[in-house]
């Protein structure tokens, strides 16, 4: 779908920055690990020059941005035990959504698996795997509160939608109907926003009334989480380059 973006073949999509990184890797901003510890430091890093930043770096690939969609917070699931600190990661297989989140998940001592989202709930059901690491929403409409007992409140990553537009299509688009489609997506961006807290909130309490026994990491504990995934932002940073130490500069630089 990226590429009939680009190259026109679809004049618009809807896309992860999870998927959009294999064509700009700093598109995994958004889950290096703990850098976002509030649903407002997200908003203010988009605004504050990340949001620009990206922005431009799918322009040069012939994309051009119109929603930055909250997916909302990231945590993990397991069905063998509870995960209160890193070293209970040890020996656990999990499935990672994108090269960034599988770092994640290695730096914290489990072994990362690679399959589709689809795969999940029969991988898990089977031993395949020991669990995942995703958004409480998604695990509530895949139903994995039936095969994973333990869920671990990290808010480590908070990954984004993309609704991209082809440039050259968003170019032959009169001033008038660009600004028509500039005030729409402002107003789907901000319901989105609003609407990512809640149900983050919503489906956590939805797989907790199922059963599913959930540890919230303290936030006074979070340095702990923080230093055993330093290797993952140091990762990332080599990975992309000049770009990539700017965007974490601005996102360790706001209030």
């Amino acid at each position: 779908m990226n590429d009939a973006v680009m190259n026109g073949g679809v004049e618009m999509g809807l896309n992860s920055t999870a998927m959009w990184s294999s064509v700009i890797p700093a598109m995994e901003i958004f889950d290096v690990p703990f850098l976002f510890p509030s649903y407002d430091r997200i908003a203010k890093a988009i605004a504050g020059g990340v949001g620009e930043k990206l922005s431009g770096e799918m322009e040069k690939k012939g994309a051009k941005v119109l929603i930055w969609a909250d997916y909302g917070f990231v945590q993990f699931a397991n069905n063998k035990r509870p995960l209160t600190k890193p070293e209970d990661f040890k020996g656990l297989k999990l499935r990672g959504y994108g090269e960034l989140p599988s770092e994640t998940i290695k730096a914290l001592g489990a072994s990362p698996v690679t399959m589709g989202s689809g795969e999940v709930y029969m991988a898990t059901q089977r031993g395949t795997i020991d669990g995942q690491t995703s958004g409480t929403t998604a695990m509530y409409e895949r139903k994995m509160y039936e095969v994973s007992k333990y869920l671990t409140m990290t808010n480590h990553a908070f990954p984004e939608f993309v609704v991209s537009i082809n440039l050259k299509f968003w170019n032959s688009l009169t001033p008038e109907q660009q600004k028509i489609m500039q005030e729409a997506a402002k107003e789907v961006g901000d319901s989105i926003r609003a609407e990512a807290k809640n149900e983050d909130q919503k489906t956590l309490q939805a797989l907790k009334d199922k059963g599913v026994e959930v540890y919230v990491v303290p936030e006074s504990e979070i340095p702990v989480w923080q230093k055993a995934t330093e290797p993952v932002q140091a990762l990332f940073v080599k990975r992309t380059g000049q770009i990539g130490q700017d965007l974490i500069t601005i996102c360790t630089g706001l209030q």
